[in-house]
C-alpha cells in the first residue's frame, strides 16, 4: 500500500483514556500496581485489625496507609458496584440521543442542555474531549462546547456516586451544582464574546431544525430493552469491563491520598492546604502540576475536605484540573484553530473556581 493510501495516524491520546486496542496490547501497569497495593493493604489491615501488638510492630507509615485504604474501600464499595451498573447502562444509551439533546447553540437553553449532557456522559476528562470535538464539528456553539467540557469530567454518574460515599450527599450535590454553574456562566460568556466578535464563531454552526421530543425516544429505548437474566449479566460484565478506566485512576487516587496521609503530618497538611487563601492557591498549583485523571482526583479532593477541613480546596482541586489541563487546552486549540479560544478557557474559569472555593471555605 502506498503511503498516500495509509490511514492517517490519530492524535495522541492521554494515557488515562487509551483506546481499548492500544491498551490491550500491553499490561496496564498503573491499574495492576495500584489495585495490588489497594488489595494487599486492605487484607493486611483486615488481618491486623484487633491485634494491637501486631499493629505496634509495623512501621507507622504502613499502618496509616493500610488503615486509610481499609477505611476508604469500606466507604466506597457500594459506590463502586453502582458505578459498574451505571457504566453498563450508559453504554446502551445511543450517544446521538445525548448529542441531539443539546438544543440550539447561542441560547441560554442550549447552554443549560449542553451542561446537563456533559454531566450525564460517563467519560473521563480526556475522553470527553473526543465527544466535545464531535459536537463542535456538528455545529455546537462555542459556548455549548465549553459548558459541555467544563461540566463533564468528574460529574459522570458513576464518579458522582463514588464521591457521595466519600464526602456525603450534601457536599456532592453542592459540588455538582456549582460546577454546572461554572459551566453555564462560562458558556454564556463565550457565546457573548462570539456575538461581540471578540472570539471566532464555530464555522460549522447551522440552524438546527426542530427535532423530535427526547421523552418519546427515551420511552422507546426503555420498551425495547432486554430484561432477561442473560442481558442483565451482559450489562454487568460490560459495566465491569468498561469501568477499567475508572478503577485504574480511582485506585491510583486512593494510593496517592493515603500516601499523603502517611508521609505528610496532619498539622503540616492543614497548614499547607487548609481553608486559607494561600492554601487555596497551593491547591490550584497542585491541581495544575499533578496530571491526575478525574477518577483519581476524587479521593484527594475528599481528603482536602475531611482532613484539611477545606471544602473549597476540594472543589478547586476537582475543577482546576479541568480548567488548566494542558491536553484540554491543546485539543481545544486544534479543534477551533484558535489559540485565543483555548487560552480563554482557564482565563474565564479559574477566577470563578477560586471565588467559589474561597466562599466554600468560609462556611
Amino acid at each position: 500500500m502506498s503511503d498516500c493510501c495509509k490511514p492517517k495516524p490519530s492524535k495522541p491520546v492521554s494515557p488515562c483514556c487509551e483506546p481499548e486496542q492500544a491498551a490491550s496490547s500491553r499490561p496496564d501497569f498503573l491499574l495492576w500496581i495500584s489495585a495490588s497495593i489497594v488489595v494487599l493493604s486492605y487484607l493486611a489491615y483486615l488481618f491486623m485489625d484487633g491485634q494491637p501488638e501486631l499493629l505496634a510492630q509495623q512501621p507507622p507509615w504502613l499502618v496509616t496507609m493500610s488503615s486509610g485504604i481499609y477505611e476508604l474501600i469500606n466507604k466506597m464499595w457500594w459506590g463502586l458496584v453502582m458505578a459498574v451498573v451505571f457504566v453498563g447502562l450508559l453504554e446502551r444509551i445511543p450517544r446521538d440521543l445525548v448529542i441531539s439533546a443539546l438544543g440550539q447553540g447561542g441560547t441560554v437553553k442550549g447552554i443549560v442542555r449542553a451542561t446537563a449532557a456533559g454531566v450525564l456522559l460517563d467519560l473521563c476528562s480526556h475522553g470527553i474531549l473526543m465527544v466535545g470535538t464531535k459536537l463542535y464539528e456538528r455545529g455546537a456553539s462555542l459556548g455549548q462546547l465549553m459548558a459541555f467540557l467544563i461540566a463533564s469530567p468528574w460529574n459522570s454518574l458513576s464518579l458522582t456516586i463514588i464521591l457521595i460515599t466519600l464526602i456525603g450527599l450534601g457536599w456532592t450535590l453542592a459540588f455538582v451544582a456549582l460546577s454546572m454553574l461554572v459551566g453555564i456562566v462560562t458558556g454564556l460568556i463565550f457565546d457573548r464574546l462570539v456575538v461581540a466578535e471578540k472570539l471566532p464563531a464555530n464555522p460549522n454552526t447551522v440552524l438546527q431544525e426542530s427535532s423530535s421530543p427526547i421523552a418519546p425516544q427515551i420511552k422507546t429505548l426503555i420498551k425495547r430493552a432486554d430484561y432477561s437474566p442473560k442481558a442483565i449479566a451482559l450489562l454487568l460484565w460490560d459495566g465491569l469491563r468498561d469501568s477499567r478506566m475508572v478503577f485504574r485512576w480511582l485506585f491510583f487516587g486512593i494510593v496517592l491520598a493515603t500516601m499523603i496521609r502517611a508521609f505528610v503530618p496532619l498539622d503540616t497538611y492543614q497548614t499547607l492546604f487548609g481553608p486559607t487563601v494561600a492554601g487555596l492557591f497551593l491547591t490550584l498549583l497542585a491541581a495544575t502540576v499533578i496530571e491526575v485523571c478525574s477518577e483519581g482526583s476524587a479521593p484527594i479532593a475528599a481528603d482536602l475536605l475531611s482532613r484539611a477541613a477545606a471544602p473549597g480546596n476540594g472543589f478547586t482541586f476537582l475543577m482546576a484540573g479541568v480548567a488548566t489541563d494542558y491536553t484540554e487546552v491543546m485539543v481545544i486549540k486544534d479543534t477551533t484553530k484558535s489559540w485565543k479560544i483555548a487560552l480563554f478557557l482557564p482565563l474565564l474559569t479559574v477566577p470563578q473556581v477560586l471565588l467559589i472555593g474561597w466562599l466554600l471555605n468560609q462556611i
